[in-house]
């Protein structure tokens, strides 16, 4: 036995009988025999001709389309938002802190957000620091925490690290990431781990490791994949700029354009 579903006005549900007004809803089995009960019963205060005559009414224009309704729910949530920017936000003032001034840390912490939205990357974390600020003893002990470094040492600082281009390179730079756990929390707590185990061993006088090189082929390896020809000619380490240029070379007196024609 099918059932049927109508869409009434607000109109119509003004003008209908006491056998449509709403009723303490009752929910039971919604088999066949139950279905069958609810129609018969229906139909003991309905008849067909009185149903058609309820259906066919004149629009009254007192309501208005689903656009319109759309359009209302959108200007009520608008007038929501203003009513909290109006009277909760003021309220905020009571939790307002003073700027401090971050303490001079030489790490560099890096991390990727997406506008709030879940994403894997977000708890990773990216830690940059300059060898010249770790608590590093003697030369010695430099060139050993650059061997243990492997290739998280480069001798510039790392492409989106936060260190500005005018920053003298000295040691280079130490580069330790991690997006192992699920917290960026414990990331940067491993990161951190990580960096103290290696300061500490570099500072361990037991082996020097001094009469092993400083290995750099994955300077040059990724010098040669950005094809711009900095693995050529040693210009990886040295790349000339307009400081190089000797000044011996310079004239005496700076001359201007008119003097030179």
């Amino acid at each position: 036995m099918g059932v049927y579903t109508f869409m009434y006005s607000r109109a119509f549900l003004r003008r209908r009988p006491a056998c449509f007004r709403p009723a303490p809803t009752r929910f039971l089995h919604g088999s066949r025999a139950t279905l069958a009960q609810k129609s018969s019963k229906i139909e003991d205060f309905v008849d067909t001709n009185e149903a058609g005559d309820m259906l066919d009414y004149d629009f009254d224009d007192d309501d208005t389309t689903s656009a319109g309704h759309l359009m209302l729910r959108e200007q009520r949530q608008t007038l929501h938002y203003l009513r909290l920017i109006e009277h909760e936000m003021p309220k905020l003032v009571a939790y307002r802190k003073p700027f401090v001034v971050p303490e001079n840390s030489p790490l560099i912490v890096r991390a990727l957000e997406y506008g709030g939205e879940d994403h894997p990357a977000t708890s990773k974390r990216v830690v940059v620091v300059a060898v010249d600020d770790l608590p590093l003893t003697d030369r010695q002990t430099v060139h050993k925490f650059k061997l243990l470094a492997g290739p998280r040492w480069s001798l510039k600082p790392p492409t989106n690290s936060g260190v500005s281009d005018l920053k003298l390179w000295g040691n280079g730079f130490v580069k330790i990431s991690c997006e192992d756990f699920l917290h960026p929390a414990q990331n940067l707590k491993w990161i951190s781990d990580t960096l103290d185990r290696l300061i500490a061993e570099a500072n361990n006088k037991s082996n020097q490791f001094e009469d092993v090189p400083q290995d750099v082929r994955h300077i040059y390896s990724a010098s040669r994949k950005r094809k711009l020809g900095d693995h050529l000619r040693g210009r990886i380490h040295a790349r000339p700029t307009i400081r190089d240029f000797p000044k011996e070379w310079l004239p005496d007196t700076p001359r201007n354009s008119t003097q030179a024609m």
